[in-house]
């Protein structure tokens, strides 16, 4: 058995809450083989290429010394200028750089910028701070710290400072001195980035971010309950993804030996900013007092779109996976619809693959970055059109409609992706019934009442969050019997497609938890389990991409809505549409002590899910 194998198998079955993520960060010095598999992976990740560069794009290593809050540090990155690109003949030029653990030559970065100098524009790639040779701590894409050094490599881009070595650019499309023409490309870590740039300098001219955050509080400690009263409770941490990152990070020397001393931070917290690590930590713990709470959401809260998005001006294409557990659809849904609210130029497109799937394999005709297949992929297609409308000018161009999403159930590579002038409503009701139906009209539910109860371990299982990224099988989630209830639909009598974040409302009786919810942590507060399963009519069972919705319950004594995550999903002729709250899952923290549920059911008085269906 292979160390990561084992590091894996430990994640996925703790046998007490939250030991073993202690344990694990204790020992993480001693997980060299899952460090390495893990951020080979974490990135952009593709298949190794040939080295296909042409002769005459042959890319000029350039280091670029920036201050960021209290540091100094040095950035490293490439330059791909086109044959034929000079201060008579400038080009516009795009700006990448690499997702989470990765570096400016991680076969994703270099391969995209590659790509576009291939088609003409001045390629700048570079490592992320923290990351590759570059230096200054991992602060995740703070717009103070990495924005403020994006913008550095725009004056480079600009010619109004040198590299350190004195090269300077001076062929760079401007739009007044300078003001460089310059667009944004990357995936992850290498999208946030974008907008904290855009967020801190508007000479940023177009944006592609693809698969990132727009809330990291929602992100690593998902809540999905809505409304007022659910904004400041903390949900359900999403331990396996967020400690697979930590150990990415808390682990460079392995992974980069002879590091920049900039790079280094202190024994307690190695190559992150302090509050990152502070966070950490307040997650791991498996407590939520109230100060701890306010400082781990207002830190990564600061630290993503959804507090800097108003400063965001650049027209943006925002790209997000639907096999995605750690940024999930609603993500780029929450960026997109505050861009266009405030008037940003704003279009989405929801892909097939994302961090959970699709990666190192896309579906046929989906944008592959490795291979550049850019005038080949819907996608692709899309980007080109993107700048050549923002970077070239051109003002006649079709830059495509506001939404298009993937459809897997779509055999032609040419005909998977449909649009629509905006993500589609709710416009289905499904009622909860007392004897375990999911029924199309108030006056078919039945009155009743069933309950569950917690194990002090997990029972439920939808994912191994990095199991696909190391390479291992994955068991099928399951729900254990008692510690869930399920209702479900009749068969359908026709094919259903869902596009969008289904809605649940619901109402619980948990006396246990309403006795101490208010005791001052939240990790009192009862946590639960929403998700949607698709059932064949063999019995078998589809947790679709493996997606569930992590609530922290404001208050047992209210009713809440739960806005689960979004899903591009055709239920078949004959199948049934199956909802699920469970108690625990064993990819998240879950409940403090034995918390039974009751949910009871009558005509005019039931929980409801709502789904935006597509004709």
């Amino acid at each position: 058995m292979t160390r990561a194998t084992r590091w894996l198998r430990a994640y996925r079955y703790p046998p007490v809450r939250h030991t073993v993520e202690v344990a694990v960060l204790r020992s993480r010095i001693t997980l060299a083989a899952a460090l390495t598999a893990v951020s080979a992976a974490a990135t952009l990740a593709a298949p190794a290429q040939a080295d296909t560069t042409p002769t005459d794009v042959t890319p000029t290593p350039l280091k670029i010394t920036v201050r960021t809050a209290e540091r100094t540090c040095t950035v490293d990155a490439d330059l791909y200028r086109p044959a034929g690109v000079d201060a008579a003949h400038p080009a516009p030029a795009v700006l990448t750089t690499n997702g989470f653990g990765g570096s400016k030559a991680d076969g994703s970065t270099d391969a995209s910028a590659r790509a576009f100098a291939q088609r003409g524009y001045v390629a700048l790639a570079y490592s992320g701070l923290g990351f590759g040779k570059s230096g200054c701590l991992v602060s995740l894409d703070d717009p103070r710290i990495d924005g403020k050094a994006a913008s550095a490599l725009i004056d480079l881009l600009a010619g109004t400072r040198a590299a350190d070595d004195g090269t300077k650019i001076d062929y760079v499309t401007a739009d007044k001195k300078g003001d460089p023409r310059v667009g944004m490309i990357g995936g992850s870590y290498g999208g946030a980035i974008q907008l904290a740039t855009a967020a801190v300098d508007h000479r940023v001219d177009a944006l592609v971010p693809l698969i990132t955050w727009n809330d990291l509080a929602y992100s690593l400690d998902p809540q999905n309950a809505r409304g007022p009263a659910a904004a400041e409770v903390p949900g359900a941490f999403k331990w396996q993804w967020t400690n697979g990152f930590y150990l990415i990070g808390e682990g460079q020397p392995l992974l980069s030996p002879s590091l920049d001393p900039s790079r280094i931070n202190k024994l307690s917290c190695l190559h992150f900013v302090d509050d990152a690590c502070a966070t950490i930590r307040t997650l791991n713990s498996g407590r939520y007092p109230a100060a701890e709470t306010r400082r781990l959401l207002s830190y990564a809260r600061s630290v993503s779109p959804v507090s800097y998005l108003k400063q965001v001006k650049a027209p943006t294409l925002l790209v997000q996976g639907q096999a995605d557990t750690l940024f999930n659809l609603n993500e780029a849904q929450a960026t997109y619809d505050t861009l266009t609210a405030q008037g940003t130029t704003a279009k989405m497109i929801w892909q097939s693959w994302g961090h959970s799937g699709g990666l190192t394999d896309p579906a046929a005709g989906e944008l592959n970055l490795s291979e550049g297949n850019l005038e080949t992929s819907y996608v692709g297609r899309r980007v080109l059109s993107w700048f050549d409308r923002y970077l070239h000018k051109k003002g006649g161009t079709d830059t495509g409609p506001a939404f298009a999403y993937y459809r897997d159930w779509i055999a032609d590579p040419n005909g998977t992706y449909a649009t629509a002038p905006g993500v589609p409503a709710l416009n289905r009701t499904l009622y909860l019934s007392g004897d375990g139906k999911l029924v199309d009209d108030r006056k078919k539910v039945a009155r009743g009442s069933r309950e569950y109860r917690n194990w002090l371990v997990p029972t439920s299982h939808s994912e191994s969050s990095l199991a696909g990224l190391i390479g291992l099988s994955d068991p099928a989630p399951y729900d254990t019997r008692g510690t869930h209830l399920d209702w479900t639909t009749e068969p359908l009598t026709a094919a259903t497609d869902v596009v969008g974040a289904p809605k649940a409302t619901l109402k619980v009786i948990s006396p246990k938890t309403e006795r101490v919810q208010n005791s001052g942590d939240a990790a009192d507060k009862l946590v639960l389990f929403a998700k949607l399963y698709d059932v064949a009519p063999d019995g078998s069972k589809t947790l679709v991409h493996r997606l569930v919705a992590p609530v922290r319950v404001p208050d047992v004594t209210r009713p809440f809505t739960v806005s689960l995550p979004g899903i591009v999903h055709r239920y078949e002729k004959g199948h049934r549409i199956r909802f699920v709250i469970a108690a625990s899952d064993d990819a998240y923290g879950g409940n403090k002590g034995i918390k039974p549920v009751t949910v009871t059911s009558a005509p005019g008085d039931t929980g409801t899910v709502r789904l935006p269906v597509v004709p």
